[in-house]
């Protein structure tokens, strides 16, 4: 039976905690809905899109203080400015592939924290798709180095069968499974330590598929496997962190946890985001 992972941070405690302590790093993966700039009714904006107003970046921007992750995976964020909306430029270093969508994929890292931007992985949106390319860093600090990507899988194909072609979204998540199999062999082969997480769109648990091919390319390990989201109401986990290599000793699966907004009201979802923030906590080698 799945646990039920929730904890309710409060503002006052945990603004403060601002760093990861020597030797851990906490990682996070946020997807927050149609973060943009763009005014109501942009042509580049579905109809039905409200942009988030004033008050609503500021209940972000308080909840990515609480969050006090060292690296934020960010989900439909429509460039630099957008994100420092939520991320204020003195305490992170923000970087963003460079699709021209409005929901693009990126990186939020704490202020203090290396890291070399690697080329956007375009496997996952090849041009002209209009689907998402991964975002890839790497951290490096005085005992080693973390290869991450950020990622933002097609919508669609939630739990049917890869091949089932009457879903339209289903084949294109095979392909996007195909790139992140590539993606994982050749972490391997290099012998590098890893993560994938980001909003993958797709319930991993029961023997799925997806992640059973993923796991053929090495061996891995998902913070979220067997665990269920509180997020507004509960549910099975789309965003995963999922570590490969010398990372899977690294994650400390007893630090899931998952950033429950204290708004409730059902306008809340679309004010803020239909996404709660994963975290887990690294251990880092020296």
């Amino acid at each position: 039976m799945r646990r039920n992972i929730f904890l309710a941070w409060l503002f006052a405690t945990l603004l403060a905690a601002g760093g990861a302590r020597a030797g851990e790093l906490k990682l996070s993966t946020w997807n927050l809905q149609w973060l943009t700039l763009l005014p109501a009714g942009d042509r580049a904006l579905p109809a039905d899109v409200r942009p988030k107003q004033p008050a609503d970046l500021a209940l972000l921007r308080g909840y990515a203080a609480t969050l006090a992750a060292d690296v934020v995976a960010l989900q439909e964020v429509d460039g630099p400015a957008a994100a420092a909306s939520v991320f204020p430029p003195d305490r992170y270093v923000l970087h963003l592939t460079g699709d021209a969508v409005v929901q693009r994929v990126g990186f939020a890292v704490r202020k203090g924290l290396a890291f070399t931007a690697n080329p956007d992985f375009t496997a996952l949106g090849p041009p002209g798709s209009r689907l998402r390319s991964g975002a890839d860093i790497t951290l490096q600090w005085s005992g080693g180095r973390l290869r991450l990507l950020a990622v933002h899988l097609k919508q669609g194909c939630r739990q049917d069968r890869l091949t089932n072609r009457r879903r339209a979204s289903c084949p294109v998540l095979l392909d996007q499974l195909g790139a992140l199999r590539g993606w994982v062999a050749q972490r391997q082969a290099a012998g590098e330590a890893f993560v994938l997480l980001g909003d993958f769109n797709r319930w991993m648990d029961g023997g799925d598929a997806f992640y059973a091919a993923l796991q053929e390319r090495g061996p891995l390990a998902r913070v979220t496997e067997g665990q269920s989201s509180p997020c507004w109401g509960g549910g099975g986990f789309i965003d995963h962190i999922i570590a490969g290599g010398a990372a899977r000793g690294w994650m400390r699966p007893d630090t899931l946890r998952v950033l429950v907004y204290r708004e409730t009201g059902e306008e809340w979802r679309a004010r803020l985001s239909d996404h709660c923030p994963v975290s887990v906590q690294l251990a880092l080698p020296d």
